[in-house]
């Protein structure tokens, strides 16, 4: 395996870098050596998470090293142990002087992503190199547990709750094993991810997650889910020691959002109402056992942990009406309105104390909340749903995080809040509140209203995460750009930076703008546009002409679960479907997660298949089939986006974001990058339109199409691109850049030589060889023969999202992303090509015809 040197780090990779490689690992490596925050841009394809893994593994095996050098010298007094290497001058390259003496020094990596699955990926990369580090995987009761009795529940709230009675009443075999197994030497060294703790978990008949949690004290790298790190809760729960520990983001692009949602809330007349039917059974339960004079331990698995609930009856009647009263606070608000009533951060403190919740008596009332929660959990044969308890117990923890300095109370306040806004809105969900009893307070009678605190700057979760000891903190992605924007919404210094460029040649990939459909009508997915009958359908027919065209694998990617549902609804009931399905079979990603994997085994089945033409797999952006999923190769030979996933604009989250992003931007301070909320707003759409299209490209021998199907992106790329309108086909025009390359660019365009070396499935046929059929008359791609120049145009579809705002004439300022559609007729569309068919000099076409 060959070796390389960077920064004094001797790194074994699995075979030569490339120089793209090279900048990355040297980047990683200053971020350890220097103690200091990094973030790493790299496209999809360039190996970044094999990159990531040899040179942070390589710098902790010198770091070890170096102390053991120490150790030495200090016991040799400074005399050499070898002539030619003196012992004192090992070191200083991995440590920069840290003067770490002890083998307790030496930091932990915590690897975080989004996904299970996405860190099965990054284990299985790990396992192709040479480094065996002690490894741990965490993951959730509901995913690892392998007891019967619980697998067979279909509610995961239930799962939990009986895995927890079980383990509690020492009834789980498989848990009891755990201290035994725990000095398995086969098991603890070998690299494991949740999959393969399960199927070890069974066949050693020893309990995965417990097993899980033995080996975080030894493991040398620890993986786990984004929450699980940046949740405080689940930090807490997980017994995490973050001190010196090296962080590692990857799909980092994800980061913001669970930053803010991992330090948001949604408290629902649900959450109370059940929250208050618990409290309102113990009670009853309790005033019973007194009245009759049986002991409370009755009621419990011998030997259970949770037997002895140490509250009396008059502290759970206060629990009881503590609930009560907030749960009348709250429905107090009349927010008839749509919009709801939106309030600073700090009103989240006067509205908590109108129900006696202070930071007084919330040591107390969390207390009381988990006992309760254990004494149900620990009784037999009865699973009431504690989840409103165990969330109310977690708001109160995050609403009152801290201890408040005596006189300095409204100070704390301020900055514990500075980030939130309080947020109160009618619940529109069909649950009706029950009336509990009399106790009930009269909103019990009325649909009541939801509280939400919302976070809106992952700068928050991310100080928390430096005040926790950490040595070092990496973001990396493939789709970060731009930086500047990003690391000022974290609010952590990032000395390290990089924008890699990609492996790949620019014959190996093919962008192209399809702006309208094979009948001429415009493809737009705005919001008063994407379910006219007649783009519906102009999108289907132009979703069938590729898949006849494109060989394999057919990736199509919708804005919203929403959008795609009504789209392929359409489609089957006026037969664009069938006509894609007669060349390509669809597979539709569902929104759960239990059939997922059925699908998507379905869909590689059908490529893998000899006899067939291929496969259509339809997912929508942000969803689970855009992040990290595997479409290398004849998996995804083409990509179509059929619009722009822009968030709900009218959505109260999103426009509080905005607005609070403006609101900062005002404020103009010195030395500070401000993000506005309509930067915000695009830079949404763009990085999610970036994950989808990075499907298509996996590694360096990989190639395939990307085609941008909604005119708003031809308005948007309009500096960037000539546009070929050709009647009666899917018209397609060519992007010199692709938002997979984020590295420096060529200031001329590189014109393609021909259609095949872009995409060497898209061959050209004979007007002879058949096929055709409504719509499908011919494709056509307009290639410009002579250079132009690029360096004052925009170089990735955000940055010329960005740059459309700047011209004169563009959209109106405050509706990017749903702006009204603008009414051409066909008539004028073939005006348009006329003209542009005079004006075309110097230019050539390249065409797939078919006859008709």
């Amino acid at each position: 395996m060959p070796s390389l040197t960077i920064k004094g780090v001797s790194i074994n990779f699995p075979f030569t870098p490339y120089e793209c490689q090279n900048d990355y690992m040297s980047k990683v490596i200053e971020c350890l050596q220097e103690k200091v925050n990094g973030v790493l841009e790299s496209p999809t394809g360039t190996g970044k998470t094999l990159c990531l893994l040899c040179a942070t593994l390589a710098w902790r095996e010198h770091f070890k090293d170096t102390i053991s050098a120490r150790k030495i010298a200090e016991r040799l007094k400074g005399a050499e142990l070898f002539p030619d290497s003196p012992v004192a001058s090992w070191g200083n390259a991995a440590t920069d002087g840290d003067g770490s003496t002890y083998y307790t020094d030496i930091p932990k990596i915590i690897y975080a992503s989004r996904t299970h699955s996405q860190l099965s990926q990054v284990i299985n990369e790990l396992k192709n190199t040479s480094y065996r580090p002690k490894v741990c995987v965490l993951g959730s009761r509901d995913q690892m547990c392998i007891h019967p009795e619980v697998m067979r529940q279909e509610s995961n709230h239930v799962k939990i709750q009986m895995s927890k009675a079980k383990v509690s009443s020492r009834s789980c075999v498989f848990y009891n094993n755990v201290d035994e197994k725990s000095t398995d030497k086969d098991l603890v060294n070998t690299i494991m991810d949740v999959e393969d703790l399960v199927k070890a978990g069974i066949k050693h008949r020893v309990c995965p997650y417990f097993f899980s949690r033995t080996l975080k004290s030894q493991a040398e790298i620890i993986f786990m889910p984004y929450n699980y790190l940046l949740d405080p809760k689940s930090r807490r729960a997980q017994n995490l020691d973050l001190k010196g520990a090296v962080v590692i983001f990857d799909e980092a692009h994800n980061v913001e959002r669970i930053c803010e949602e991992s330090t948001s809330f949604d408290l629902t007349p649900y959450d109370l109402t059940s929250a208050i039917e618990v409290v309102n059974s113990v009670l009853t339960e309790q005033a019973n056992d007194a009245s009759s004079g049986e002991p409370v331990a009755d009621n419990f698995v011998s030997g259970s942990l949770n037997s002895d609930l140490k509250l009396d009856i008059t502290a759970i009647a206060s629990v009881k009406k503590m609930l009560l009263d907030l749960e009348e606070v709250i429905d107090s608000y009349d927010v008839s309105s749509e919009k709801g009533l939106t309030k600073p951060g700090s009103y989240i403190y006067e509205l908590f104390q109108k129900a006696n919740f202070t930071f007084n008596t919330k040591t107390a009332m969390a207390d009381a909340l988990e006992q309760i929660t254990s004494y149900i959990v620990g009784k037999t044969g009865i699973f009431m749903n504690t989840s409103g308890l165990q969330k109310l117990s977690e708001i109160i923890q995050l609403v009152f995080c801290g201890e408040p300095d005596e006189g300095n109370n409204e100070k704390r306040r301020q900055a514990n809040t500075a980030q939130f806004k309080v947020h109160i809105h009618k619940d529109t969900s069909t649950y009706k509140k029950p009336k509990t009893d009399v106790w009930a307070s009269s909103s019990s009678k009325k649909q009541g209203n939801i509280l939400s605190y919302w976070c809106f700057s992952p700068g928050f979760s991310m100080q928390d995460l430096v005040r926790q000891g950490v040595r070092s903190i990496i973001l990396t992605s493939g789709t970060l750009s731009p930086l500047l924007s990003f690391t000022a919404e974290m609010q952590i210094p990032f000395p390290v930076t990089l924008e890699n460029s990609h492996v790949i040649q620019r014959d190996q990939i093919f962008v192209g703008v399809v702006d309208q459909g094979p009948d001429g009508v415009q493809l737009s997915s705005v919001y008063n546009r994407r379910f006219v009958p007649e783009n519906m359908a102009s999108l289907g027919n132009t979703v069938a002409n590729f898949g006849r065209v494109v060989p394999h694998g057919l990736l199509v990617f919708f804005p919203s679960y929403p959008v795609m549902d009504k789209t392929l609804e359409f489609w089957k009931e006026n037969g664009q479907a069938q006509r894609i399905e007669n060349m390509k079979p669809m597979f539709v990603e569902p929104k759960g997660k239990s059939n997922f994997n059925e699908v998507i085994e379905g869909y590689y089945n059908q490529v893998n298949d000899t006899k067939s033409k291929g496969g259509s797999f339809f997912a929508v952006c942000r969803g689970k089939a855009s992040e990290g999923l595997d479409f290398s190769d004849n998996y995804g030979r083409a990509v179509m986006i059929t619009g722009l996933p822009f968030p709900p604009k009218m959505d109260p989250r999103v426009m509080l974001k905005m607005q609070f992003l403006d609101e900062n931007s005002r404020k103009r301070l010195p030395g500070v990058k401000y993000l506005s909320g309509s930067e915000w707003y695009r830079q949404q759409a763009s990085r999610a339109v970036n994950q989808a299209i990075g499907r298509v490209i996996r590694h360096k021998d990989d190639y395939g199409a990307i085609f941008l199907c909604d005119r708003r992106v031809a308005q948007k790329l309009r500096p960037l691109v000539d546009k070929a309108v050709v009647k009666g086909s899917a018209c397609v025009s060519e992007s010199q850049s692709s938002s997979s390359t984020s590295g420096p660019r060529s200031t001329s365009a590189q014109k393609a030589k021909a259609l095949d070396s872009h995409a060497p499935g898209l061959k050209r046929r004979r007007p002879n060889e058949g096929g055709g059929g409504d719509g499908m008359a011919r494709l056509s791609i307009q290639y410009d023969t002579q250079m132009q120049s690029r360096s004052k145009r925009p170089g990735t579809l955000m940055d010329a999202l960005a740059h459309s705002d700047q011209r004169p004439g563009g959209e109106e300022e405050g509706v990017v992303g749903e702006e009204m559609p603008s009414s051409i007729s066909t008539r004028s569309l073939q005006h348009d090509k006329h003209l542009d068919d005079r004006f075309r000099g110097g230019k050539r076409k390249i065409k797939l015809v078919q006859d008709q």
